[in-house]
């Protein structure tokens, strides 16, 4: 009996049981009558068993495409749900142009949480691991001082990065045309476009040694891996596009009955339930030391919200319409457009030597948290005018910080930024990669 439990798929059968009180209550329409308080419960336990069975179905397909595709692939579908999202907020700007910022807010509040939480707490998380756990993790590097340890990233990555970088560049000049345009779209749709077909072309990298599900799954013949997979990423997408809305409004419902504001939880609690698939997969990949997969995994997140989902807003807004139309918003979601871009550009600059050390990560994490809290406090101290005009002088204050530190950094690694380029093109073309610069 304790064999069959520790058998592979008694794993994926748990996941999936996971489900079936969300999958039946939502085929029955009974989950519409359901509390807040059900409500999160029943979709946070699917959302959970789909990370699962979407992270294992992600490992078995490296055995058969580009490791950076599977990837990409787990990384769309994790974060469907904020495009969702997004998405009904832009349809709604065409009658209702206030829902314009709900729809920027959501996203920036979204791009944020995945460096702020995501980045820097997969880091500590992998150093810690790496510490105290039973499986050594070679991405994690032990240097003098517990502030100086870090987690070493695979050059494989450096694609990634510079396109982030690219579209970081161009994020700032966003807020200048008066809202999200055309030329926005064809800018960042194209660039994700673009990464899209370079990644496609690499080559299948030997398979790292898988334990558990994804072993059992890449030990069977192709004609049953390639179906598994597809019904793994089907099935955990179902459950993430059904799920993780309902999870969200239901955490929003349980904030309101708090007495935090609505706008509040719609830039931040809302979009850190829909990332919650995200989180949990890296965490899990974190827990099977592959603390570089689980950094694949958050920077194409990253990469695919900062291009396809700010660039497909104004579509749905035209849609919505019935006519081309540049999807509008006010200064203060300007300020968060540069604020998310300036912090796009300090975590860059941190990675763009391949590792985020101890010092770096909480660097991040504390100006993420410390910008969120003094936001929360002014809008719960001051009336709603006054308080949205400090809130202003805020992000404006924390995009100067976050550029500084940036431009010192990659002042300071202007040598790794040329190898980010020269590592792009090497795997582009498929040539091996140039030796890293010891100076940085």
């Amino acid at each position: 009996m304790t064999s069959r439990l520790r058998h592979p798929l008694a794993a994926v059968v748990a996941s999936v049981a996971l489900t079936l009180p969300w999958v039946a209550s939502w085929a029955s329409g009974v989950s519409l009558g359901f509390g807040p308080t059900t409500v999160v419960g029943v979709s946070g336990l699917a959302v959970l068993g789909a990370s699962f069975l979407l992270a294992w179905g992600a490992e078995t397909a490296e055995k058969d495409v580009p490791r950076a595709f599977a990837i990409a692939v787990l990384a769309v579908l994790a974060v469907a749900p904020e495009y969702a999202v997004d998405a009904l907020y832009a349809w709604q700007a065409a009658t209702d142009p206030s829902k314009a910022n709900l729809a920027v807010a959501n996203m920036t509040g979204a791009n944020r949480i995945l460096i702020g939480l995501g980045w820097s707490g997969i880091a500590l998380f992998s150093i810690y691991k790496a510490t105290t756990g039973s499986r050594a993790d070679t991405s994690v590097v032990d240097n003098d001082g517990r502030l100086r340890d870090a987690v070493k990233l695979d050059p494989d990555i450096s694609t990634e990065i510079l396109f982030l970088f690219l579209a970081t560049v161009f994020a700032f000049f966003v807020p200048l045309n008066g809202g999200i345009d055309a030329i926005d779209t064809i800018v960042l749709v194209g660039l994700y476009v673009t990464y899209i077909a370079i990644i496609i072309r690499g080559d299948v990298e030997e398979v790292e040694d898988q334990i558990g599900v994804p072993a059992y799954f890449q030990a069977t013949a192709r004609r049953i891996r390639v179906p598994v997979v597809l019904a793994l990423f089907v099935y955990s997408g179902f459950l993430i596009f059904t799920a993780v809305e309902p999870f969200a409004h239901g955490l929003e419902d349980l904030g309101l009955q708090f007495g935090i504001p609505e706008f509040f939880m719609i830039q931040w609690i809302a979009p850190l339930a829909s990332e919650s698939p995200e989180l949990v997969i890296t965490a899990y990949l974190v827990n099977k030391a592959r603390s570089t997969a689980a950094f694949n995994a958050l920077i194409s997140s990253k990469l695919n919200q900062w291009t396809l989902l700010i660039g497909t807003l104004s579509v749905v807004y035209s849609l919505s319409l019935g006519a081309y139309g540049v999807l509008p918003f006010d200064f203060k979601q300007a300020a968060e457009i540069w604020l998310t871009a300036a912090q796009s550009f300090f975590a860059i600059a941190i990675l763009v030597n391949f590792r985020i050390s101890v010092r770096e990560a909480v660097t991040l994490l504390v100006l993420f948290l410390s910008q969120v809290i003094f936001e929360f406090a002014l809008i719960r101290i001051y009336p709603e005018a006054i308080a949205e005009q400090y809130s202003i002088y805020l992000l404006l204050s924390y995009t100067a910080i976050y550029l500084m530190l940036g431009a010192g950094l990659l002042f300071a690694r202007r040598r790794s930024l040329r190898r980010l380029g020269k590592l792009t093109v090497a795997n582009i073309r498929g040539t091996p990669m140039p030796e890293p610069d010891r100076a940085d």
